[in-house]
């Protein structure tokens, strides 16, 4: 399966993918139109790295083989589709975000309503072909491919 990757040594911390994730999950037909809404539009993925360090990375959903999230959700809101993607129902979520807890990388969130969990799910709700983040890169440091 493919999944998002991110090279550590060319993340130039510049947050786009940030917006460009807030961009892909909103709806909006623009992305100028998240001036000042950034509070409703939360991103999916996470650049860690403080400014003038020299290492920055993006925080994603590895969509893991045995993810413990999916187990550990008690109402079932987690699954992982037929291509492997692990998927959240926010009509089911009853946000006790405890999958949130249980993540290893850190890579489920609270929605901005906190009344559900959110998470990558590799744009295949939104677009087509490869994810928004890695799609508007501008340094190529994340990648969509298969690895072993």
């Amino acid at each position: 399966m493919k999944r998002i990757y991110v090279n550590e040594e060319w993340c130039l911390g510049c947050h786009l993918c940030e917006y460009e994730c807030m961009y892909a999950n909103s709806g909006l037909d623009a992305m100028f139109k998240l001036k000042g809404k950034t509070d409703r539009f939360v991103p999916r993925i996470k650049v860690e790295g403080e400014d003038g360090n020299a290492i920055h990375f993006a925080v994603n959903c590895r969509h893991c083989t045995n993810a413990i999230c999916v187990k550990s959700c008690i109402a079932g809101a987690l699954s992982k589709d037929e291509e492997g993607v692990v998927r959240i129902n926010k009509d089911k979520c009853v946000g006790c975000f405890t999958c949130v807890l249980v993540c290893p990388f850190g890579a489920i969130m609270p929605a901005p309503d906190g009344k559900a969990a959110q998470k990558c799910a590799l744009c295949t709700d939104n677009i087509i072909g490869e994810p928004n983040c890695v799609k508007h890169c501008p340094n190529n440091a994340i990648v969509f491919e298969e690895r072993d």
